[in-house]
């Protein structure tokens, strides 16, 4: 497939920013429990929830470029019952407007005990707030992971790893992004997201090897006798037929050499995962917010290559009429 940048930076952005709000929430549920210490709402919480929200505005900004009309964006939620990406389109805004109210929550102060478990565990607005916004972001993570993976015919697509992937790579890079933040606003929670963003990569390290050992085993379903209908033995292709492109060679194959595309296949793994645990385990032995941001900048670098690749090693069965380009 032809990777369109737009949907890259768009998966990414709003993943980043997903596991942002994540994390956020993840540090308040311990310290609601006292097992990491509470932190001021109006800087960390309310000037977190902003900075996941940038996140997901700008993934939401990019997602216009890889439109034909602008202007008749609206109409991409009608589908809602049968298509995933209406629901994605539905779900975004939904999870954006509670961040936001999350967020103004904190900020604002008004943060009033709606009761208590045991006269120990207080369970005040934002904890009800952020638990809907929780499942809003999961629910997020499922409806754009799905828009591919609910793809039969695109055999690298169709698998619940597909769902897993994007799920624990918006984690990893949200919980990496908490780190920089929570070092930056000078809190005692940097080792916390530090340690949750290390465990997060290498499991994100482990689900997507697996896909790509997956991917690598799979064989076509598809042949020439089936792609272009002729019964015969031997079928080989000299030309695609005709002299300009066109939409199936534009939006179906990758246009970059094999060498290059074998090259990304190698180098997003160690951008993505082996760099960033390497860097945020340094980074929590000198607690530099320098090292967090760089941990961070690697590995968000890796997650376009990452995606690039996604989009790019899907075959479409097309390719098969169209294998001479």
């Amino acid at each position: 497939m032809h990777p369109a940048f737009s949907v890259i930076f768009l998966t990414t952005l709003i993943g980043a920013g997903q596991g942002m709000f994540l994390a956020l929430y993840t540090g308040q549920i311990y310290s609601v429990f006292n097992l990491v210490p509470g932190q001021d709402s109006h800087t960390f919480y309310g000037y977190g929830s902003l900075l996941a929200l940038i996140f997901l505005a700008m993934g939401l900004l990019a997602s216009f470029f890889h439109l034909g009309h602008p202007e008749r964006a609206w109409r991409s939620a009608a589908k809602w019952r049968t298509s995933w990406l209406s629901r994605e389109v539905i779900v975004l805004p939904s999870f954006m407007g509670m961040t936001f109210i999350y967020g103004l929550a904190h900020f604002t102060g008004y943060n009033p005990v709606l009761f208590s478990i045991s006269d120990v565990y207080v369970v005040d607005l934002t904890l009800l707030l952020g638990f809907l916004a929780t499942g809003l972001a999961f629910l997020l993570f499922l409806c754009t992971a799905m828009i591919y993976a609910c793809i039969k015919f695109l055999q690298e697509w169709a698998t619940p790893l597909t769902v897993v992937n994007y799920t624990l790579l918006g984690l990893a890079s949200g919980f990496t992004l908490a780190t920089v933040f929570a070092s930056y606003a000078g809190i005692q929670l940097v080792s916390f997201y530090a340690g949750w963003a290390i465990t997060l990569t290498v499991i994100a390290a482990i689900t997507r090897t697996a896909s790509l050992l997956r991917n690598s085993r799979i064989k076509p379903k598809s042949t020439m006798t089936s792609a272009i209908g002729i019964r015969h033995t031997k079928i080989q292709q000299k030309s695609r037929g005709f002299m300009a492109g066109s939409f199936n060679t534009r939006e179906y194959f990758h246009n970059v050499s094999a060498a290059l595309f074998k090259s990304i296949k190698w180098i997003f793994p160690i951008l993505v995962f082996i760099l960033p645990v390497i860097i945020l385990s340094s980074g929590m032995a000198t607690n530099s917010f320098a090292i967090y941001a760089f941990a961070f900048a690697v590995q968000y670098v890796g997650l376009i290559a990452e995606r690039w690749f996604f989009f790019a090693q899907a075959n479409h069965p097309q390719n098969l009429y169209y294998q001479t380009i």
